[in-house]
């Protein structure tokens, strides 16, 4: 049987990572800018992670949400005090795309209304409605594009309220910062803009930060250097640092009832145990700290490169945007380099989005690469 090829592949053959790197059948050492999605948060192969996992195994491993497990109450009790986000719900399912999806089907059901507002560039996942709010035709089936999805301009507010006033949006989502496409942001007056505007129309403000959650932009969540209160947050990727988990948080003003949501493997043993141990070492590592750091590090090194645009990004989800296209740079970096870097929408913008473990040494490898390709 052949696989279905629908990825274009690299010819790299990881087989072992610890920390900031992965290395191949080979032997070869490769650094880790792109922490496979954004997905590595505390560095490959934790200590603790791989411990609790371990421990977690040789007890049990999955049963479903039919019984009790205690460590989805203990979860939502870190994840509160990790997040500052008290008085919210913790719903938990196994991707972002599925995180995105409860979410969309959540304010439908809270408003009993169906279209839905999202934003040029925007990047949900590719589930029925989550895939319907992503601004990428190509991956778009017929099915999917039955759905009512308006895109806006990022940062244009009034339209924004005209498409409200229409009486028929059940959800704005929203990325804080633009993963997929390109780093993008949004000022703060927008953002808090849109919360007056859901609560006016009765509309349900829908945060997606299922890349940019978990510490990756300096603070949990990319939406509170805003000082916002989403009606609902969505989360994934880093969540897990690797094991397949997700999870929305659902604020108080909507409320449960029994099967209104549902999943087979969300909120799993396994998966507990893996995000248990992400808070755990965010926050014995100081890890939100360091991508701070980090960040202000690699912007001043960045400041020596003239052939850098822009800088985009904060804390380590970050864009480095040239005035040509990044792909034979990439493949260079990678090949030549041995550095993983990561591609976006923006031909021109190479993403970082390392393992918020990283230090000053790998970002000057990075720096010393790219002064040489340049």
């Amino acid at each position: 049987m052949k696989l279905f090829e629908v990825y274009p592949l690299f010819d790299v053959t990881p087989v072992r990572a610890k920390d900031v790197n992965v290395f191949d059948e080979n032997g070869v050492q490769y650094l880790d800018l792109y922490g496979g999605h954004a997905v590595i948060s505390i560095g490959h192969s934790h200590p603790t992670y791989v411990q609790n996992l371990t421990q977690q195994l040789n007890h049990i491993g999955f049963y479903s949400n039919a019984v009790q497990n205690p460590l989805q109450s203990q979860l939502a009790k870190q994840l509160a005090k990790a997040s500052n986000c008290n008085d919210y719900e913790l719903f938990m399912c196994s991707s972002g795309a599925e995180a995105n999806e409860n979410a969309l089907k959540l304010a439908s059901f809270h408003t009993n209304k169906a279209s839905v507002i999202a934003f040029e560039n925007s990047f949900h996942g590719r589930t029925s409605a989550a895939v319907a709010s992503t601004d990428n035709p190509k991956i778009i089936a017929p099915l999917n594009a039955q759905q009512n999805v308006e895109f806006l301009a990022l940062g244009d507010l009034s339209t924004v309220e005209k498409t409200l006033q229409k009486g028929t949006t059940c959800a704005i989502i929203i990325e804080c910062i633009q993963g997929v496409g390109g780093l993008d942001e949004s000022t703060t007056a927008f953002y808090q803009g849109l919360e007056v505007l859901c609560n006016k129309y009765e509309t349900v403000l829908i945060v997606d930060e299922v890349q940019s959650g978990f510490g990756r932009s300096g603070d949990f969540f990319a939406f509170q250097k805003h000082g916002i209160t989403p009606h609902i947050i969505s989360m994934a990727k880093g969540m897990g640092n690797g094991f397949p988990v997700g999870g929305i948080l659902i604020h108080p003003q909507i409320e449960a009832t029994y099967g209104l949501l549902g999943t087979t493997f969300g909120g799993n043993h396994l998966a507990c145990a893996a995000t248990l141990s992400v808070l755990e070492v965010l926050d014995a590592q100081k890890l939100m700290e360091n991508a701070q750091q980090m960040e202000v590090y690699f912007r001043n090194k960045a400041k020596d490169v003239p052939q850098i645009v822009q800088l985009k990004g904060r804390g380590l989800m970050l864009g480095v945007e040239f005035d040509f296209s990044v792909a034979a740079l990439r493949k260079t970096l990678l090949f030549k380099h041995k550095i993983f870097t990561g591609s976006s929408k923006n031909p021109n913008l190479i993403r970082i989005l390392p393992p918020l473990t990283i230090k000053e040494e790998h970002i000057d490898l990075f720096f010393n690469a790219l002064k040489q390709e340049l």
